[in-house]
C-alpha cells in the first residue's frame, strides 16, 4: 500500500473516531437538554411534586437526575405542610363568618373574631384582635371572664357555660350565654368561645320600601307614609351621607325638630346621645350603621339630648342600613323608643327593693347581701370589717304617748344621725322596727368602737320634740369582727345581736364587743328567764286575743276580712307584756309555733261555737309567722282544727308575710294551695317591703294584698309613697287581688287611700286594737 493510501486510511479512521466521539457527545448533550427542559417546566408550573425522567447510559447524568428528584420530593412535602398551616386559619375564618353565633379565638387576647361578634361590639373584626374579652364586659364581669379563660387554658376546673353582659364600643348592651372549648390554633392551644344572645338587642329591619329623594322613580306609596306617620315610635330615615330625609310626627316630637329645619341635616346635629350613668358621649349610630353595613343598637342606658330645646329623654335606639335590590346601601333608618317613664318606674322599684321606705336607709335584704360579700372577703383575708347591731331604747314611749307618726319622724331623724356617724364607704341599714345595722368596711376594731361610742353620745344628746313634748332616747350597740374565722351570715347576725343584748343589759348608751362568755352569762341571767316565762304562759293559758277592725274603703265592697285577731300575753301579775318583747323571745327559742297554734285553735273554736260573730260574707284575719309556716306539721294541725271546731273555711283569712313566703316557698305553696282549695282566704302581709321578689309570689293563689304600713304613713304628702302605692295597686289589679291598706293613722291618709283605689282600710284612723270579747 502506498503512502498516500496509508494516509487516506488514517484520515478515514480519524474521521470515524471523530464521528463516534461526536455522536457520544450529542447523546450526552441531548440528555442534559432533556433534564434542563423538564426542570424549566417544573419551575414555571410551580408543581414541586413533579419528577425528572431521563433515558441515558451516562451514570453521572443519571445520578444527577436521581438527586434532583429527591430534592423535588422534599420541597413538595415542605410546601404542602406550609400550605396546610396557612390554609387552616383562612378556612376557619371563612367557616366562622358563615355561622350565626358570635365566635372568637382567645389566648391572652383575641386572636380572631367573626363578623357576628364584631357586630355585637360595634367594631370591625380586625379592631378586636389584640384586645381581651374581659375589657368588653362591665367591670363586675371582668374578673369572672379573665379567671375563666385562664383556668380553661390551663386545664383547671372551670365553667364551660355562663352568662355575661357585653358592652359595645358605642355603649350598646347585649346579654350573651358564653360557652368555650380548648382547640389547637396555629399549633398552640387556644380557647374557642361562642356566644348566643339571650336578650337580643333590638334591631330594625331595613325599610327597603322607603326610597330616598335621590330615586324619585321609586317614591313611597302614600299608604306607607301614613302608616309610618301613625306609629307611636319615632322613625327617621337618612340618605347615604347621613342627611335626614324623613321624620314621622313621633320623631319630630321626641327630637323637638320639624321636618323642614331637619332637611339636609344629620342626626347628630339635631340630637346627641350620652350614657345616663357617666354622661359619656355615644357615637352617632347612623354613621356607624352606614359605615359597617350592619344594624346598630344603643344600650338601655342611652339618653337623647335635644339640641333644639335641651330636653333629655331615656331612649332605646336601633339603626339599620337601607339596601336596594342590588344589596347596595342607600341610606339608614332609625327607630327610637321613648322609655323615660319605664326607666323612672324601674329605678323607683329598684330603689324600693333595696331601701327602707321610712328612713331611706338600706333595707335588711340588701344589707344582708352586702354583709355576705364582706364575709366572703373576710374569710379570704381581704381586709378587716366590722358588723354593728344597734337597738334603740324608749321608742315605745314615743309611740304610746304621741302616736306612730311621731315615732316615724323620730326614726327618720335618728337615721340621719346614723348616716352622719359613718364614713362614705360604710353601709347603714334599718333592719326592722327600732333596730339598725352598720357594716364598716376596712375598719379596725378600735376605730369601730370609737364610731359606736360617738354615735351613742350623739343619740344620748339628741332630744326629739313633738308638739308640746320632748323625748330623750338611747341606743345599745353590739359589735362583732368579720375575719377568717367568721361563720355564716346567720351566725354573724346572731353574734352581733347577742353582743347588743349584753350592751343593753349593762344600761342604755353602751357598746359591747361579741364574746361567747359574755353571751352565755347574759343568756343565763336574762333570756333564760324569758324562756321560762313563755313556757309558763303557754301552760297557764295567759295569752288572750285582741281585735282591730278592717272596713271597706268605699262602704260597698262585699266580702273580705272584718277584723284581724292579735295575740297578747299577760305576766304573772296580770299586766300585758308588749308583743315586741315576747314575740322576739318566742322566735329565738322556736316557741312561735306554739303561740300560733294557740291563736288558730282559740279563734276557730270561737267561730265554730258562734262565740265570735262575723258579718255575712266576711272573715277573720289570723297572722301566721314565718317560723310556723316552715313547720311541715302545721298544715295538718289547721285542717284538724277546722274539722273538729266546725268553723267554716270561708270565714278564715290567713295572713302571711312576703318574707316568710320567700323563706319557705315550698311549704308556703303547699299550705296555701291546700287550705285555699278548702275555701280559706289568704292575704299577703307587709307587701312592698320585699317588692323585688314579687315574681316568686305571683303564682300563689292569694286573695288580698296588705300594703306595708310604712307606705301609708304620710301618704297624703309623700309623692314617693304615692307612686309606690299606685304601682302596687296596679300590680294587684292585674292579678285580681284586692288591696288592704294597714296602719292608716289619720284622715288625710284615709282620703288619699280611697282616691287611689284601695279596697279596705285598717289602722288607728279606723279603730285601735281592743280586747276581743267572746260570747258565752
Amino acid at each position: 500500500m502506498s503512502i498516500l493510501g496509508l494516509v487516506c486510511l488514517l484520515l478515514a479512521l480519524i474521521a470515524t473516531l471523530l464521528l463516534v466521539l461526536y455522536g457520544l457527545q450529542r447523546r450526552e448533550m441531548k440528555a442534559v437538554e432533556q433534564l434542563s427542559h423538564q426542570l424549566q417546566r417544573i419551575a414555571i408550573g410551580g408543581r414541586l411534586e413533579g419528577r425528572v425522567e431521563l433515558q441515558t447510559d451516562h451514570p453521572e447524568i443519571s445520578a444527577l437526575g436521581t438527586a434532583i428528584n429527591h430534592l423535588l420530593t422534599r420541597s413538595a412535602r415542605i410546601r404542602l405542610e406550609q400550605d396546610r398551616k396557612l390554609a387552616s386559619p383562612k378556612l376557619f375564618a371563612e367557616l366562622a363568618d358563615r355561622i350565626h353565633e358570635a365566635v372568637i379565638v382567645h389566648r391572652d387576647v383575641v386572636l380572631h373574631a367573626n363578623k357576628q361578634f364584631a357586630a355585637l361590639v360595634g367594631a370591625d373584626p380586625a379592631e378586636l384582635v389584640g384586645r381581651a374579652l374581659g375589657d368588653l364586659v362591665p367591670p363586675e364581669y371582668a374578673e369572672l371572664v379573665h379567671e375563666n379563660i385562664r383556668r380553661r387554658l390551663k386545664g383547671e376546673p372551670a365553667a364551660e357555660r355562663y352568662e355575661i353582659d357585653m358592652v359595645g364600643l358605642q355603649g350598646q348592651l347585649s346579654r350573651l350565654e358564653i360557652s368555650s372549648a380548648v382547640i389547637d390554633y396555629e399549633g398552640e392551644p387556644a380557647l374557642l368561645i361562642t356566644g348566643a344572645e339571650i336578650l337580643p338587642t333590638q334591631t330594625v329591619p331595613a325599610l327597603t320600601q322607603l326610597s330616598l329623594p335621590a330615586e324619585p322613580a321609586r317614591a313611597v306609596p302614600s299608604l306607607h307614609l301614613q302608616a309610618l306617620a301613625s306609629l307611636a315610635e319615632a322613625v327617621i330615615a337618612t340618605d347615604l351621607q347621613g342627611r335626614i330625609t324623613y321624620m314621622n310626627p313621633a320623631a319630630e316630637h321626641l327630637t323637638g325638630t320639624t321636618v323642614e329645619p331637619a332637611e339636609e341635616r344629620t342626626l347628630e346635629r339635631i340630637v346627641g346621645f350620652v350614657d345616663e350613668n357617666d354622661r359619656r358621649l355615644l357615637s352617632d349610630p347612623v354613621r356607624q350603621a352606614l359605615t359597617s353595613g350592619a344594624p346598630v343598637n344603643l344600650s338601655r342606658r342611652a339618653l337623647l339630648l335635644s339640641r333644639a330645646n335641651g330636653t333629655e329623654r331615656s331612649i332605646e335606639l336601633s339603626a339599620s342600613p337601607i339596601r336596594n335590590e342590588s344589596n347596595e346601601v342607600t341610606g339608614a333608618v332609625v327607630l327610637l323608643h321613648d322609655v323615660t317613664e319605664l326607666r323612672g318606674l324601674a329605678r323607683q322599684m329598684s330603689y324600693q327593693a333595696t331601701h327602707d321606705a321610712l328612713t331611706g336607709l338600706v333595707n335588711r335584704r340588701d344589707f344582708e347581701r352586702r354583709l355576705e360579700e364582706a364575709i366572703d372577703r373576710g374569710q379570704r383575708g381581704d381586709g378587716q370589717h366590722i358588723l354593728c347591731y344597734l337597738d334603740l331604747d324608749r321608742v315605745k314611749v314615743v309611740n304610746d304617748t304621741s302616736g306612730h307618726l311621731a315615732g316615724d319622724s323620730m326614726l327618720r331623724e335618728v337615721a340621719k344621725l346614723l348616716r352622719d356617724a359613718v364614713r362614705d364607704s360604710d353601709t347603714v341599714a334599718r333592719l326592722g322596727g327600732d333596730e339598725f345595722g352598720m357594716l364598716l368596711i376596712g375598719c379596725p376594731l378600735e376605730k369601730a368602737q370609737q364610731i359606736a361610742d360617738d354615735f351613742c353620745r350623739s343619740v344620748g344628746d339628741y332630744r326629739f320634740v313633738w308638739k308640746d313634748k320632748i323625748f330623750n332616747i338611747g341606743v345599745s350597740v353590739g359589735i362583732v369582727e368579720i375575719s377568717r374565722e367568721s361563720g355564716t351570715l346567720t351566725e354573724l347576725l346572731a353574734a352581733a345581736d347577742s353582743a347588743c343584748y349584753v350592751a343593753k343589759k349593762q344600761g342604755s348608751g353602751r357598746v359591747a364587743v361579741y364574746s361567747a362568755k359574755d353571751e352565755a352569762h347574759a343568756r343565763h341571767s336574762g333570756e333564760i328567764q324569758w324562756l321560762q316565762r313563755l313556757q309558763s304562759a303557754l301552760k297557764e293559758n295567759r295569752f288572750h286575743l285582741y281585735q282591730q277592725a278592717i272596713v271597706p274603703a268605699s262602704g260597698t265592697n262585699g266580702g273580705g276580712p272584718s277584723i284581724e285577731v292579735l295575740v297578747r300575753m299577760r305576766d304573772e301579775a296580770g299586766n300585758d307584756v308588749p308583743p315586741v318583747d315576747f314575740v322576739r323571745a318566742a322566735e329565738r327559742y322556736h316557741l312561735m309555733g306554739l303561740v300560733d297554734r294557740w291563736v288558730v285553735q282559740t279563734t276557730l273554736a270561737a267561730l265554730g261555737r258562734g262565740a265570735l260573730a262575723v258579718p255575712a260574707d266576711r272573715s277573720v284575719a289570723i297572722n301566721i309567722s314565718g317560723q310556723t309556716l316552715g313547720d311541715v306539721q302545721f298544715l295538718e294541725f289547721v285542717v284538724e282544727c277546722l274539722d273538729s271546731t266546725g268553723a267554716a273555711p270561708g270565714q278564715v283569712c290567713f295572713e302571711i308575710t312576703e318574707s316568710a313566703v320567700i323563706a319557705n316557698m315550698d311549704h308556703a305553696r303547699r299550705f296555701v294551695g291546700v287550705l285555699h282549695g278548702m275555701g280559706c282566704q289568704f292575704a299577703l302581709d307587709d307587701f312592698g317591703s320585699g317588692i323585688g321578689s314579687f315574681s316568686n309570689l305571683k303564682n300563689l293563689p292569694m286573695d288580698y294584698l296588705k300594703i306595708d304600713g310604712s307606705f301609708m304613713r304620710n301618704l297624703a304628702r309623700d309623692s314617693v309613697n304615692q307612686a309606690m302605692v299606685t304601682a302596687m295597686i296596679k300590680l294587684a289589679r292585674s292579678l285580681n287581688f284586692k288591696v288592704i291598706a294597714e296602719q292608716v293613722e289619720d284622715e288625710a291618709a284615709v282620703d288619699a287611700a280611697r282616691r287611689m283605689g284601695v279596697d279596705f282600710l285598717q289602722g288607728f284612723a279606723i279603730g285601735k286594737p281592743e280586747p276581743l270579747l267572746l260570747a258565752a
